[in-house]
């Protein structure tokens, strides 16, 4: 690739932006943090640092009398996915006992890897790859909601203290929707005045959290309840 050639690095900068866009629309689509944008300038990142690692004879520097220069572009390649890493972390989260944004991470993750196929050339890769990332992004996610599943839920549920048979209502309310719920966290709060846990469980479809929801509301004592989904 000659960087002083512009059709040369054009093209693989154009289909940078290209493949982050179509895995950005995907995650823009959907709501999360890191989106269209954020997609097309990792992607176009990596081209970009890429072309510029496999073109180093082109570079303004002259090498020593009797000495050959042996470029390594594996290096780069290293040095961004290395880099990318802080950018992933900074989209995963927790709330409760439930981590978020994994999938979004990966998305980043990959989509720096196919600007990196695409900086150093390898059309048909890089090409392969946004297709699959797609794919595996909306069309699995398709399959997957005709899929009979269940959610995982993360609960947390509060009553008064002194409401001595809210727990065992609670308790009770959760077994019948499943048996193999688990408490994760038993706190005191509101100066001790109410006892807050929280619970993660499976539960078969949005119908069975409506109805979780109900009945915790009727029962006496609870003054107040959070159900997440958890979803990437």
């Amino acid at each position: 690739m000659d960087l002083t050639a512009p059709p040369d690095f054009i093209l693989p900068l154009l289909a940078a932006v290209l493949a982050g866009g179509l895995i950005g629309f995907e995650r823009e689509w959907r709501g999360r943090a890191a989106g269209f944008r954020t997609h097309i300038l990792v992607c176009l990142a990596s081209a970009l640092l890429m072309e510029a690692a496999v073109s180093q004879a082109v570079w303004r520097f002259a090498a020593l009398p009797g000495t050959e220069i042996v470029s390594d572009p594996t290096r780069m390649a290293h040095g961004v996915l290395t880099g990318i890493g802080f950018l992933c972390a900074g989209v995963i989260f927790r709330a409760g006992f439930s981590i978020h944004g994994l999938t979004t991470a990966a998305s980043l993750w990959i989509t720096a890897a196919i600007g990196m196929l695409f900086g150093a050339g390898l059309f048909l890769l890089g090409t392969v790859g946004t297709v699959l990332t797609v794919g595996v992004l909306t069309l699995l996610r398709l399959i997957s909601r005709r899929v009979p599943q269940l959610l995982v839920v993360d609960a947390e549920i509060v009553w008064r203290r002194e409401a001595t048979a809210a727990e065992d209502r609670v308790e009770a309310a959760l077994a019948g929707i499943d048996r193999r719920g688990r408490a994760d966290r038993f706190e005191l709060i509101d100066g001790g005045a109410a006892v807050r846990r929280s619970f993660r469980m499976r539960i078969e479809g949005e119908p069975a959290l409506k109805g979780l929801a109900a009945r915790l509301r009727g029962i006496e004592g609870v003054v107040g309840y959070r159900l997440d989904p958890r979803e990437d």
